[in-house]
């Protein structure tokens, strides 16, 4: 697993390439907790490039998610596919992460 970020106003957008797994979704979570110290608490998490999420990527972002909403922040999804949107639909986490089709959708979202 890759992970690269970029920045958008006051918005970070993690790219993540690769699986994420038992292995290296802990990776995520240390990610998330470096942005909350330098007080990013809007996140975007890019998963076009993911072939593959298990229990503990998922895990990982229900707690980068309650994690950022302690300080007022969010974390939104983009480019869920194939067999992660799966999981999604499965697990019923459509329904408790807000995701979107493109960055703009969720940047927008986020001024709302």
């Amino acid at each position: 697993m890759d992970i690269s970020q970029k920045k958008r106003g006051d918005i970070v957008i993690l790219v993540i390439v690769g699986e994420i797994d038992l292995y290296n979704a802990p990776e995520i979570k240390d990610i998330i907790h470096k942005l909350i110290e330098e007080r990013n608490y809007n996140v975007i998490i890019d998963l076009e490039k993911v072939s593959y999420i298990d229990s503990s990527g998922i895990g990982a972002l229900i707690s980068s998610l309650s994690n950022l909403k302690k300080y007022q922040g969010g974390l939104k999804i983009i480019n869920v596919y194939a067999s992660v949107k799966k999981v999604f639909e499965l697990t019923k986490l459509t329904s408790f992460f807000e995701i979107y089709d493109t960055e703009d959708a969720a940047i927008a979202s986020f001024n709302r």
